[in-house]
């Protein structure tokens, strides 16, 4: 304990001059929506800023790619954008999004009140071009993370990485607003990563009703798969969706199974105002290998929106003994923090004389932290200022204490907005390719030609379709009765898993043979 607090001590005036030499001459660049908007405590410390007057000049500079996406800069050699190819294919769709202020949510919904959405037939204009099979793909964007766990040897790093992992599956459901569409009985997707060593991932829509799609990603390092059962209800002012299903991570190297269930997402203001969303609940992640836990308490906004997309909560041993703290925002990074400084870092913010109403027991806590606490609260003359935007005038932010980056989101391209607000990993997922459509079965997503005509802007189109297909399957399951037959799927068959409470589909483990014969005539 003393080391922690000769680190609050002696790193005051550090920090005070690096914040303040790396504010000083600092100008937040106008070109910003390359990047999600960052933290109350910043997710790092080495971005690169443009000054306003250059973001402005209409010239183009250096590319610049962050991880798994393309963004641009500007600069002075040229005069129109050249984004740098994305890794996961297409920059755009075909056309840009149409516009949705004509049309009513509400006007909709009210006559859904208290019912289960998933049996609702809502109107394509509040679609967006993706099936919910490929939604489901956009979990596995930050695989690289559990990658960075398969190769650790310590299962505290380890269990970090993975519950980074299970927060990042949920990240590109920021400001996405759009429902995708409900998935055919049948229905399939694939996703194969390009490069060298990357996954391969399958999913399938094994029932109807209910609503169950089923997932299994395979590479040399691990095994992602599970089934979800998303259920969704309609309340006076807000839609709220529940993933009921078990995710299921499995390390190769170590032999270890992690298991987890999603947090329940939220969407406000349906009838007016501006639509929003966020995660609240808590995910518990269990290792059944070594009995590590990680319980992560996702926030809801609150007052003032002050815990807006906040994120924290500890890594616990078979004991509750806490091992490490997670913070963040699920829309942006996670930070990993040694719990005792956590514990330091509360103990001096509760013993803040400030806080106390008596003036007693303000002097008998001042004489008790007669060093320490003062250096550690005083107040600077110039005040720092955050990336941001937000002012602080004392150590009371956890990003000054020395946590580590464990995940930071890839920024969305400028022009998301025009699309969906979809990252560049979703723009991919529906692009049909020369050389994939021949070996895709009938049943792949990308072959539905509702999404399709949306994806292109044929809005009457594709609401005839979707309701072509609707009836179709109506049909199907119709004479499927009346026959006295039951639908089996291909890919997926329903058996007890030992770390599943509900109903599990596990991967036959046949979809790579690629034997598509049997494949039905769903589209």
């Amino acid at each position: 304990m003393k080391a922690i607090t000769d680190y609050f001590n002696l790193n005051r005036v550090k920090y005070s001059e690096m914040h303040d030499k790396k504010d000083g001459g600092r100008k937040r660049s106008s070109q910003g929506a390359n990047y999600l908007p960052l933290p109350d405590y910043s997710p790092s410390q080495n971005k690169s800023n443009k000054d306003d007057s250059s973001s402005n000049s209409g010239t183009v500079g250096e590319s610049e790619t962050t991880g798994q996406y393309a963004s641009f800069s500007l600069s002075s050699s040229e005069n129109e954008t050249t984004p740098v190819p994305s890794k996961w294919g297409r920059m755009t769709l075909p056309v840009p999004q149409f516009s949705r202020n004509d049309f009513s949510v509400w006007s909709i919904l009210k006559q859904c009140i208290g019912k289960e959405l998933s049996k609702i037939t809502m109107p394509v204009v509040f679609n967006e071009p993706l099936s919910f099979l490929q939604r489901m793909c956009e979990n596995i964007e930050y695989y690289d993370l559990l990658e960075k766990a398969n190769a650790s040897d310590d299962p505290v790093k380890r269990m970090e990485y993975v519950a980074t992992f299970a927060v990042a599956c949920i990240s590109s459901n920021w400001d996405r607003l759009g429902k995708p569409f409900n998935p055919l009985l049948g229905e399939t997707y694939e996703l194969v990563s390009k490069e060298d060593g990357g996954f391969r991932m399958v999913t399938e829509q094994v029932s109807h009703h209910p609503p169950v799609t089923a997932f299994h990603a395979d590479s040399s390092h691990f095994i992602f798969t599970g089934a979800i059962h998303p259920k969704l209800k309609l309340w006076a002012r807000s839609v709220e969706i529940k993933p009921e299903g078990t995710v299921i991570v499995k390390l190769l190297r170590h032999n270890e199974t992690y298991t987890w269930t999603g947090v329940t997402t939220c969407v406000h203001n349906i009838i007016v105002g501006k639509l929003w969303m966020e995660q609240c609940g808590v995910m518990e992640i269990s290792c059944h290998t070594n009995g590590l836990l990680a319980e992560l308490n996702f926030k809801p906004a609150g007052w003032y929106s002050k815990d807006l997309y906040c994120v924290e909560g500890f890594i616990m041993d078979k004991q509750k003994e806490k091992l490490s703290f997670l913070y963040g925002k699920w829309t942006s990074f996670i930070r990993q923090l040694d719990c005792e400084y956590y514990e330091e870092y509360i103990r001096l913010r509760d013993l803040n004389p400030q806080q106390n109403t008596s003036e007693g027991q303000k002097g008998a806590q001042q004489k008790e932290n007669s060093g320490l606490l003062n250096k550690f609260q005083r107040k600077r003359s110039v005040p720092i200022t955050m990336e941001n935007g937000d002012k602080s005038d004392g150590f009371k932010s956890l990003k000054e204490l020395p946590s580590t980056l464990l995940w930071e989101t890839d920024p969305r391209p400028e022009w998301c907005s025009e699309y969906y607000n979809f990252t560049l990993f979703a723009i991919a997922l529906n692009e049909l390719q020369d050389d994939i459509k021949d070996r895709l079965p009938c049943t792949d997503s990308r072959l539905r030609p509702d999404i399709r005509k949306l994806e292109e802007g044929d809005i009457d189109g594709a609401a005839f379709e979707k309701n072509r297909l609707e009836e179709k399957q109506r049909e199907v399951r119709k004479n499927r009765k009346k026959d006295k037959t039951t639908w089996i799927p291909l890919w997926f068959e329903s058996k007890p898993h030992p770390y599943a409470k509900e109903e599990f589909w596990s991967y036959k483990g046949t979809y790579w043979d690629r034997d598509f014969l049997n494949c039905p005539d769903i589209f």
